[in-house]
């Protein structure tokens, strides 16, 4: 089963999706298999992280900003705006696909674990999300 999945993202940041790609897993009926979710974007990816204490998140948002300035002089490509570039450097360091197994029809996440859109532009975006599930 595949299900692309439309998220409304407010901004840069960390947004949890879990709910989303786990009722996607319920709905496609499989028992045992792999859950692989991936972005179709270039400016956003996708991470599993703690989803208990939001300073882990916060802290995570900070190290990224402060590893890729916005205000590099390097930068060309900044057609977009000045996080034009940058954003593309935060997807191509993070992931725009995970694998999760899935195991009694579930999401075989850790208990602390949740899913994430990560955000790298300043203005809110429409993402799409792309789920697949399969034995």
């Amino acid at each position: 089963m595949v299900e692309p999945l439309q998220i409304a993202s407010p901004g840069p940041g960390l947004h949890e999706i879990t709910d989303k790609v786990g009722a996607v897993v319920r709905q496609a009926g499989v028992l045992e298999g792999v859950c692989t979710v991936f972005v179709r974007h270039t400016s956003a990816s996708l991470t599993i992280q703690e989803n208990a204490d939001p300073s882990a998140r916060h802290d995570l948002e900070r190290w990224l900003e402060r590893l890729v300035p916005r205000d590099d002089p390097h930068f060309t490509h900044v057609h977009e705006g000045l996080d034009d570039m940058p954003s593309h450097i935060k997807a191509a360091l993070t992931s725009v696909s995970l694998s999760i197994p899935v195991m009694e029809g579930r999401l075989v996440l850790g208990t602390w674990q949740g899913i994430y859109l990560w955000e790298h532009r300043d203005a809110p975006k429409m993402r799409e999300v792309v789920v697949h599930v399969g034995p």
